[in-house]
């Protein structure tokens, strides 16, 4: 049993990191936190049923006082519906439902963009570019089960960080495969994001488009299989698919470094890129990045990392509940 003096002088703050698949949580104190622990989204009807029967095992002696949640989704008035998912998370409500004094909702790549200062350099690999201009903006993007994208800005007294919805721009062709690919999806998905190739469901379209734009038949894969065939070099539709994952996000990488003036560098987050990050560093991902034309000089000197932290949005939610209290 904690001494009630300490129960009332320290308390615990909800850290989550919802996205299309996982819902992930962990319960810190100013100085501490505590394991992560993972829920599938799919075992759970809405995001208040995952929540209870996280608290429902860890509420303790201590209480918890708020709750920081990073979301896949846009977050309007501190709420959020997931893009990939449905669920709704609702701050005022969750306030009343869990008795929590202040919840606030956040973008994911809100938090991973508050981690970038605090990652070292075991927690990333280089791929590419010069030296990071430290007082210079810093963009994070990340495929996964959708692609998200934030830039943060070191400013001396008050950084900030600023989110964006990018991964439902229009996916850019940058020779005549990728413009036929896009073609193939667009009579399927009328508008096609960047998500629609830079995602995990975003691999298996491409493998798809590819596969019917070379009359292939091939077996259905999910998008881990689709890697492993392409590490393996057992199936060459989904080397190419893996080929052009690669290429695709070089170039929207490089979009995002001359949009945001990135000189502080472009990490990659999300679950994928991690996962192939040697791959990825002898595709063509670099050089399609670089490939800007009177602006490639101006992009080459840009370094670029394979985020490899195993929980870097924890990482800005530390720092997000330390700015809250």
């Amino acid at each position: 049993m904690a001494d009630p003096e300490m129960a009332d002088s320290i308390s615990r703050i909800l850290l989550g990191d919802i996205g299309g698949t996982n819902a992930r949580f962990a319960l810190a104190t100013d100085e501490h936190m505590g394991p992560i622990e993972k829920l599938r989204v799919t075992d759970y009807p809405d995001f208040d049923g995952a929540l209870a029967a996280f608290l429902g095992r860890h509420r303790g002696d201590l209480p918890i006082t708020g709750a920081v949640l990073a979301v896949a989704g846009a977050v309007e008035a501190n709420r959020s519906v997931l893009t990939n998912s449905g669920w709704v998370i609702d701050a005022g409500r969750l306030e009343k439902s869990f008795d929590l004094s202040a919840v606030r909702v956040v973008n994911d790549f809100k938090a991973l963009a508050w981690s970038l200062p605090y990652l070292t350099p075991p927690d990333l690999f280089a791929i590419g570019g010069g030296e990071r201009a430290s007082a210079a903006p810093a963009v994070v993007l990340g495929p996964g089960t959708g692609l998200g994208l934030a830039c943060f800005v070191p400013r001396p007294r008050d950084p900030l960080a600023v989110t964006t919805e990018a991964g439902h721009v229009t996916l850019p062709g940058a020779d005549a495969r990728e413009d036929a690919v896009i073609a193939h999806l667009r009579e399927r998905f009328g508008h096609v994001s960047v998500e629609r190739a830079l995602s995990g469901s975003g691999l298996v379209n491409l493998y798809q488009s590819l596969a019917a734009l070379d009359h292939l038949v091939v077996p259905p894969r999910k998008p881990s299989e689709i890697t492993e065939a392409a590490l393996r070099g057992s199936c060459p539709t989904s080397r190419e698919a893996v080929d052009m994952f690669c290429a695709m996000l070089g170039t929207v990488a490089g979009n995002a470094a001359l949009t945001f003036g990135a000189r502080g560098g472009v990490y990659i987050g999300g679950g994928i890129a991690p996962r192939i990050r040697e791959y990825l560093a002898c595709s063509p991902f670099r050089t399609r990045f670089e490939a800007k034309g009177r602006f490639q000089a101006y992009v080459a000197a840009i370094p670029s990392w394979v985020i490899t932290h195993p929980d870097p949005a924890f990482v800005g939610l530390q720092r997000l509940a330390r700015l809250e209290s």
